[in-house]
């Protein structure tokens, strides 16, 4: 139940950022992302997560000692970053990512399967490369309003949008190793 109540602040962080900022200060603002923070710390077995806790709360530090809005819209560049670092690393070290989800539901993938899987694992990299560094540019130069509209809706669109895509894709290639 914790990891959901997290998981959903850390999805709604980018509207509670823009609805915090507008009535309140900053520092106050990062006591919510060192909350997050602290929750999931608390609640991961993770070491990736346990490491972003550690730099969220960095981030929370910053935001408040400076009472600056730029640390608490780094959030979502952190996230990527991590998920970006995990599943590259996955690439280096299989199985990967993909291939760990994958086998929850077949546990005895075939060749072209994993191979599948590494293929995906790339795209979901190169999502959160473009996505992070988009999160990034919104951080540095863009209002709090784009930032937030980015990083709080177009950003999770896109997402659901390319697991849609490969779910689609996927069924494709499941029925095509069947034919064959």
């Amino acid at each position: 139940m914790r990891l959901v109540i997290l998981s959903l602040l850390t999805l709604g962080y980018p509207l509670l950022v823009y609805l915090g900022v507008h009535h309140f200060e900053p520092r106050i603002v990062a006591a919510l992302l060192a909350l997050i923070a602290l929750v999931r710390a608390i609640a991961t077995r993770e070491k990736t997560w346990l490491v972003v806790s550690v730099c969220a709360l960095l981030l929370s530090a910053a935001a408040a000692i400076g009472n600056q809005e730029l640390p608490l819209k780094l959030y979502p560049v952190l996230v990527n970053a991590a998920l970006l670092i995990i599943f590259m690393i996955s690439l280096r070290f299989p199985p990967t990512a993909i291939e760990r989800l994958a086998r929850i539901r077949e546990p005895d993938l075939a060749p072209s399967g994993i191979r599948y899987t590494r293929q995906v694992t790339w795209v979901w990299c190169g999502f959160f490369l473009v996505n992070g560094s988009i999160a990034l540019i919104t951080a540095l130069w863009a209002s709090t309003e784009v930032w937030a509209l980015y990083n709080g809706l177009i950003s999770y669109l896109l997402m659901a949008s390319l697991f849609s895509i490969e779910w689609l894709i996927r069924q494709k290639v499941k029925a095509k190793a069947l034919d064959d």
